[in-house]
């Protein structure tokens, strides 16, 4: 099996032309059942798993088992929890669940903190975002929303192949109602014409402007910087620009792909960027920007923290709730990305706008409530006051990039 596996070819989700031309390839029994309203379940099925395994192939084959042992793993935890909620609902045991869920991303994210920089070979593409929906779903259980889970349909939900390996991030219950319904025609037909745009704009993104950003724009920029010294310099700033937009371009390029594939395949996965870079603050920058990710911390962290901290009555004033609730929220997104210096620093970052940022918009209801009792006409709102705070907001998102990309942690020890 072993020596199999290392002679396959090695394909990266969405990684070259050649890649897409045998994925839309196999995906045209899919298109033609789904035309005639049928879904050929077992062909998906193996459709996936074989994309699945070229993932895999060639010398990454290890993390191929570390896929298959975390299922396993998962499956163990979700039905043994839902057969243990038919008789009982203590919170300890809610709580296990959830560590033993996330207990395997902790390990990987720890493992080279300890091992000098080297990953986990455990560490398979695809594991946080599979961990967000397992944990998902273990809350849901306990809030019973979700019952009477069935094996196969929860392995087709984690193991979907378009968005295993980086997203975005869908939710159990409206993936499975996509899945046993098929779309009607005129429907899927939407589908194919929305998906069709998907992967020219996606091939647009990842490999016309986020590759010419990253070969005239951030290696040159970088380069400087490093040549020059110091933490901060015109290269510096360069580099913070150029890696902003190549950050976006190519993974906005990447999810339009995951989005395309999956309508292909009947089911509308939710988008995850909507012109971020016009949000006029940061609250609207998280609603617009790695989406799916975005909405999973607010629903699954930041309002139960909330919620929990708001029955415990542990602050009188509610706005001190939410402000660490903020900063919770964000740390705990800024671990996710690495036990580093910065991408904790670009947590508390965004942590410190989020409350900079709900502080002042309370400043300003208050301000045009004492204005309208005087009489007065409320503080301007108009294109120049949006624009102002576009700029704002943008210049922040953009600085906070640059601590995300470690480029200050390069120049730091250069």
């Amino acid at each position: 099996m072993t020596q199999w596996l290392e002679n396959l070819p090695n394909w990266q989700p969405y990684g070259d032309p050649t890649y897409f031309g045998y994925l839309l390839l196999g995906l045209i029994p899919i298109v033609i059942g789904l035309l005639y309203g049928r879904r050929f379940q077992v062909y998906e099925a193996l459709f996936s798993f074989t994309f699945i395994l070229l993932m895999f192939s060639g010398s990454k084959w290890v993390q191929f088992y570390a896929l298959i042992g975390y299922i396993v793993w998962q499956l163990m935890l979700i039905f043994g929890y839902q057969h243990y909620r038919k008789k009982a609902d203590q919170g300890w045991v809610f709580y296990s669940a959830i560590f033993l869920s996330i207990l395997p991303l902790i390990l990987v994210k720890i493992h080279p903190v300890f091992n000098h920089g080297k990953m986990s070979i455990i560490g398979f593409l695809g594991i946080s975002y599979l961990t967000f929906k397992v944990v998902a779903m273990l809350m849901e259980m306990r809030d019973d929303v979700l019952k009477d889970l069935r094996v196969w349909p929860v392995t087709r939900f984690l193991l979907f192949m378009p968005t295993l390996s980086s997203g975005p991030i869908d939710r159990y219950r409206r993936f499975e109602a996509d899945y046993t319904t098929a779309p009607e025609r005129s429907v899927y037909l939407d589908y194919l014409q929305s998906a069709t745009w998907n992967i020219m704009l996606g091939f647009f993104y990842k490999f016309i402007v986020a590759y010419y950003i990253n070969l005239y724009l951030l290696i040159p920029f970088k380069h400087a910087a490093l040549s020059q010294g110091g933490l901060f310099n015109l290269p510096t700033i360069g580099v913070m620009y150029a890696y902003g937009f190549y950050l976006f371009f190519d993974f906005a390029g990447y999810s339009l792909f995951a989005i395309a594939i999956s309508k292909f395949m009947g089911i509308n996965t939710p988008i995850n960027f909507n012109k971020p870079f016009l949000a006029k603050n940061l609250k609207e920058f998280w609603n617009r920007w790695h989406m799916t990710l975005s909405f999973w911390f607010r629903d699954y962290v930041f309002m139960r923290f909330v919620l929990m901290m708001t029955r415990h009555k542990v602050f009188k004033n509610r706005n001190v709730t939410a402000g660490v609730a903020y900063m919770v929220n964000m740390l705990l997104m800024g671990f996710w990305h690495g036990l580093t210096w910065f991408y904790i620093l670009y947590g508390f970052l965004h942590a410190l706008g989020l409350i900079v940022n709900d502080w002042w918009l309370r400043q300003k209801k208050q301000k045009n409530r004492a204005r309208k009792k005087a009489g007065l006409e409320p503080l301007p709102s108009n294109w120049f006051t949006n624009a102002v705070a576009i700029f704002i907001t943008f210049n922040f998102t953009m600085f906070t990039f640059l601590v995300f990309s470690g480029f200050l942690n390069q120049l730091w020890h250069h």
